[in-house]
């Protein structure tokens, strides 16, 4: 049997990146997974990028359990109460809700102050990173909490230590980022008397496709990319932090975690999982201990 049969998980922004990471290694570990996002086969978002749910949904069936596409703009309270209400008519319950919707990669404004920047782009940024989460909880978790054990996940970029220590990128950025670290805590203490817990979670240096296209590599030939980045060499698949939710998902003392942020190379020490290439990547303590530390690349005692 797998860990998480007859479980249901809702990946919300599962069109690409960890989104579909994470929806493949629920689906892979037994779950029916809903997978949303505004990318359809018929219809593309401002990303007017090729990836679609229905594409992650077929991935989620292929590594084993059950992928529900649903077209969602997840800044649309009725879209979502609509979605919330699907899942239950057709579930009876919800046991993983991820809020991965982000969104905003074309909207950052790098190192640029404040007084420099599009007020329009920072705040759509603010909104698709946090109203879309707010959102998003407000209707699924009347759902998750009528069950014990049910797991929140807030995805976001950086650990609540590395965030406190550093600015990231610019005011908007540091802001949507830090902001979900601390939805994450907040919603701890409300989940808590129901028996449910609520996690903060960053991958580490992702290797979506946005990111390959960047580099100009697929993800056989990532490798390639150091050329052009040495430290890129620390990176990881999107599969890796699905699998570190995957295990938080199926931990019955997983409660443990309620509050806390953590990163995938944290938990793959203390649950034991692996990327796909068979290493444990940290990139956290690599960006400290060597990136920014003005060492040259080197991942030995790091992945």
């Amino acid at each position: 049997m797998k860990p998480l049969s007859g479980k249901v998980a809702l990946v919300a922004g599962a069109t690409r990146g960890a989104g579909r990471g994470i929806a493949i290694e629920l689906g892979a570990a037994g779950a029916t997974v809903y997978v949303t996002g505004r990318t359809s086969r018929i219809q593309r978002s401002e990303y007017n990028r090729p990836e679609t749910i229905e594409e992650t949904a077929e991935l989620v069936n292929n590594a084993g359990g059950h992928g529900v596409a649903v077209q969602v703009d997840h800044l649309d309270p009725d879209q979502v109460q609509a979605l919330i209400a699907r899942i239950e008519n057709e579930q009876g319950r919800l046991d993983i809700l991820v809020n991965d919707i982000w969104g905003g990669e074309n909207l950052i404004q790098w190192n640029e102050p404040l007084w420099e920047q599009s007020l329009e782009q920072g705040f759509r940024m603010l909104r698709l990173a946090i109203d879309t989460h707010i959102i998003t909880s407000h209707f699924a978790l009347p759902l998750l909490i009528q069950n014990k054990n049910g797991l929140v996940i807030e995805m976001t970029d950086g650990t609540a230590e590395y965030n406190d220590k550093n600015y990231r990128l610019s005011l908007f950025y540091d802001l949507a980022k830090s902001s979900v670290i601390r939805m994450a805590k907040s919603l701890a203490h409300e989940l808590s008397p129901h028996h449910c817990t609520a996690v903060a979670l960053t991958p580490g240096w992702m290797r979506s496709e946005i990111m390959l296209d960047h580099f100009g590599v697929k993800e056989e030939n990532w490798q390639d990319a150091t050329e052009k980045e040495p430290h890129f060499i620390i990176s990881e698949s999107p599969r890796y932090v699905g699998r570190a939710i995957a295990a938080l998902a199926g931990d019955p003392e997983v409660a443990k975690w309620n509050a806390h942020s953590v990163s995938s190379g944290e938990l793959a020490k203390v649950y034991g999982f692996y990327d796909i290439d068979g290493s444990q990547p940290d990139c956290w303590r690599y960006l400290v201990e060597v990136q920014e530390a003005g060492k040259p690349a080197n991942v030995s005692g790091y992945r």
